[in-house]
Order: structure tokens, then C-alpha cells, then sequence
């Protein structure tokens, strides 16, 4: 069966991966994206990290859909130390399920993933995870001052606890639209590509990442995870982060469970 797929930062890495693997599949794919690449990877132009392009976003989608969709995937994010990171990572991909749900709710066997991280496991901020989860985006970004290499693990953190609260409502999974995400590890994509361009930045990463199993993913291996998720045959995990990480999970945390 064709089904309509929904995917936020479809113009490169995971997003991108992601958005070919359906589309070779016979899938239809709405790529979202900040810019337009022109190559065909984008189909709705919306800035997530501003209300204005979230709702640009969602009048975007309803018009290229009908105002129906099977599958959202809310991929969209950026790794900078900076408020941008708190209005794109948890701001906006929080904007994007919520926003997008009625349509999800009207599609056949709706599901909706996000993309989480790893490193919602190591060294956070509590406070600017706190304010992410209050609602309060200015307060959140004011918060995220000086966080520096924190933000961005702690958007992710906020990201998987709003996910975790909202999959068992009546919204999402009362609704029959199972609500998850993924945990990768470093994958290989535009975003990582400065931080692994130099000795110093690969060992930093590598301590803070350690992944005995393969080394770094490409995009590809958490696209096919994603699909699944994304697919039919989840009918049953509910608020749960994947983590596709190449073992860093259990080289830090041994056998200490989510």
C-alpha cells in the first residue's frame, strides 16, 4: 500500500536517507526542509525554528496532502550552541507532531517518530531542560545563554520526555498513532561533518561516544529503523527511544535500563 509521508530536514543527512529510501519504495514523501535545495529533496519551504514557519509548515503540508497523512517524521534539528538549537530541536519538532496530528489522525495506520539522540544520556543542563518543558520558548532560549555544549543534549532530553508523556494519551495513542523516536549514535551527515573534521574533534567525540559496534552510522542504517517505525508493522511500541548507537549505550550506562 502507498502511503504519505511527512519528513522534517529532508534535504540532507538522515532526513534526506530517509525520504529516498521511501520514495524508491513507492511511497509518497512531503519533504520539509528550511531551504529549497532544488533537486527535488523539498517540497514545503518553512523556517521550524519561528511560530510563523511552523505554521507556514502545517499549511504547507495540509495543501500537499489533502490534510492527510500516515506518517510523520519530525527529523528537523540542528548542533550549535546557541537558542537556535532550543527553537529547532525541541520547539519546533514538538510544533510539528502537534501540529500535524489532526491529519496523522484522519491517515490509515498513522504513526509519528522523532529524532532524539543519544545523547539525551550524557552531561544536560536540568534547567534548560525544564524550560524547554514548561512551553515557555523565550524563557527557554533566554535560559539556554551559555549552555554552550549542553544545549543541544539537553533539547533532545526535553524532546524524549515530551514524547514520553504525550504517546499514551488519548491524542496519540488513544488515537491509534503510535509515537516514538530514535536515539542515534554519531551518524555521518552535514551536521557532524565539522566536529569530525579534525584529530581533536574525533577524540573528543569518541569519548563522549564510544561505539564499539561498527563505528559511526551513515545515515542509511538509521533511515531503515526509522521506516519501520514509520511503517505498518509498528502496531505496538508506544513513547519509546530507539537507541541506534553502535553500543554507546551500554559502554556508559552497563546494564542500567531507560
Amino acid at each position: 500500500m502507498t502511503r504519505t509521508y511527512v519528513i522534517t530536514g529532508s534535504a540532507s543527512g538522515i532526513g534526506r536517507a530517509l525520504a529516498d529510501r521511501l520514495r524508491g519504495e513507492g511511497h509518497r514523501v512531503v519533504g520539509v526542509d528550511v531551504a529549497d535545495p532544488d533537486d527535488g529533496s523539498v517540497d514545503v519551504v518553512a523556517d521550524l525554528s519561528t511560530p510563523a514557519g511552523r505554521s507556514a509548515m502545517v499549511d504547507g503540508v495540509t495543501e500537499a496532502t489533502g490534510g492527510v497523512v500516515d506518517a510523520v517524521v519530525a527529523n528537523a534539528g540542528v548542533s550549535l550552541p546557541d537558542p537556535l538549537t532550543v527553537r529547532v530541536n525541541y520547539f519546533g519538532a514538538v510544533a510539528t507532531l502537534e501540529g500535524l496530528q489532526p491529519l496523522l489522525a484522519r491517515g490509515t495506520e498513522p504513526r509519528a517518530v522523532a529524532t532524539c539522540s543519544m545523547a539525551v544520556l550524557g552531561p544536560l543542563d536540568d534547567e534548560l531542560v525544564e524550560a524547554c518543558l514548561t512551553g515557555d520558548e523565550e524563557h527557554a532560549c533566554a535560559v539556554a545563554e551559555g549552555k554552550d555544549l549542553l544545549t543541544y543534549g539537553s533539547t533532545k532530553r526535553a524532546l524524549a520526555r515530551w514524547l514520553r508523556r504525550a504517546a499514551p494519551t488519548d491524542a496519540w495513542a488513544g488515537a491509534g498513532i503510535p509515537l516514538n523516536a530514535v536515539g542515534p549514535g554519531v551518524v555521518e551527515t552535514p551536521m557532524t561533518a565539522p566536529m569530525l573534521a579534525t584529530a581533536e574533534g574525533k577524540e573528543l567525540i569518541d569519548s563522549a561516544v564510544p561505539m564499539p559496534l561498527h563505528g559511526y552510522a551513515q545515515p542509511e542504517e538509521i533511515a531503515a529503523l526509522m521506516a519501520w517505525l514509520a511503517g505498518e508493522e509498528n502496531r505496538l511500541l508506544c513513547g519509546q527511544v530507539i537507541f541506534i548507537d553502535g553500543g554507546s549505550d551500554v559502554v556508559l550506562r552497563g546494564d542500567d535500563i531507560w
